[in-house]
């Protein structure tokens, strides 16, 4: 008898791992760039411990950094469509066409602060952007900093010294930008800028103050000119979301952390952290003895008045593709601008 009561006990302590083991989920995290990257190390990571904590150990995160579940950065949005991925972090722009709502806010001078356009942009996406976002839920939506235009041995002062110079673009509308102002745009991917800089097959760049150390920009070159004013020359739109499926399978507490860590405050949290990274940029530059300067107020105008140009183009691609363009860049614009106060 004491032998079989300690059988069952035995057997019913190996099931109590079992059990917790059951009530754990793990989320398989995806995005493009190595662990050292600010998105990685200071959302991603945090984020993560955060949710876990807050579930009890219930939710838990193995993170995949660099592509590891294969793929390309633009396959991103279908790996997590598709169940692939549980949770993934990448940009709009490297689809081209799947946003064309909220590609609004990589307009020129439309977003300003970090935060302020993050928040503006989360409550455009939610209420013009539920086609695009169809099978994903999303977790946060945010804008990176102001792109800054770094130049190796020439300092742009007015529209007549970018002409010709050949910019590195990052984006569609990047390159309708830098076209407009009379520079020669050059699309490329972040990893080969580097090298194309320091062999000068590109001029200059554009891109924010956050990417500048790990690509070493403030050492391929000398000059880096700011718009001078709180509205970003351009800037690119970010996403973090998850699988739908995979959220409608939690249960209702589990949902409720997932919920409580999404959403427009959490957007400017993660801005926040570029934001950061940002002034670590910038600092990088300034100690190496670059020199940083803000355009002028009166060559800033005639380059808001070249590019204007490219809001009139974007809107009218909107319309003919079956949306109120004018409606789509007249919210942004009100958004952004209530955010900001």
């Amino acid at each position: 008898m004491k032998i079989r009561m300690l059988s069952v006990g035995l057997a019913a302590a190996t099931m109590i791992p079992a059990a917790a083991m059951a009530q754990e989920t793990i989320l398989k995290v995806a995005h493009f760039l190595p662990p050292v990257s600010t998105m990685h190390a200071k959302v991603i990571v945090p984020w993560c411990d955060k949710i876990a904590a807050e579930s009890q150990g219930k939710l838990k995160c193995q993170i995949y950094p660099a592509m590891q579940l294969g793929g390309t950065p633009p396959q991103l949005l279908n790996q997590v469509r598709d169940g692939v991925a549980d949770i993934v972090w990448t940009l709009p722009g490297y689809t081209p066409g799947r946003f064309p709502t909220s590609e609004v806010f990589e307009l020129p001078f439309v977003t300003t602060t970090h935060e302020a356009s993050s928040r503006a942009l989360w409550d455009f996406m939610q209420k013009h952007s539920a086609k695009e976002l169809a099978g994903m839920k999303p977790i946060a939506t945010w804008v990176n900093g102001p792109n800054v235009l770094h130049f190796r041995d020439k300092q742009v002062k007015t529209l007549e010294d970018l002409k010709g110079v050949k910019v590195r673009a990052p984006s569609r509308l990047g390159t309708k930008m830098l076209a407009a102002l009379g520079a020669t745009p050059v699309g490329m991917p972040v990893p080969q800028m580097a090298e194309s800089l320091s062999k000068g097959v590109i001029d200059g760049a554009l891109i924010p103050w956050e990417v500048v150390p790990a690509t070493k920009t403030h050492e391929l070159t000398k000059f880096h000119a700011e718009s001078g004013v709180q509205q970003a020359m351009t800037t690119a739109t970010m996403l973090y979301v998850m699988n739908q499926k995979k959220y409608d399978s939690l249960p209702d507490d589990l949902k409720k952390v997932i919920d409580n860590n999404s959403g427009r405050e959490t957007s400017a949290w993660v801005a926040g952290q570029f934001k950061a990274a940002d002034a670590t940029g910038r600092e990088a530059a300034t100690s190496r003895g670059n020199t940083v300067y803000q355009l002028s107020a009166e060559e800033l105008a005639k380059w808001k008045t070249a590019t204007a140009q490219v809001d009139d183009e974007w809107i009218k691609e909107a319309s003919a593709a079956g949306h109120d363009g004018k409606k789509l860049y007249e919210d942004a614009l009100a958004l952004v601008k209530q955010y900001s106060k």
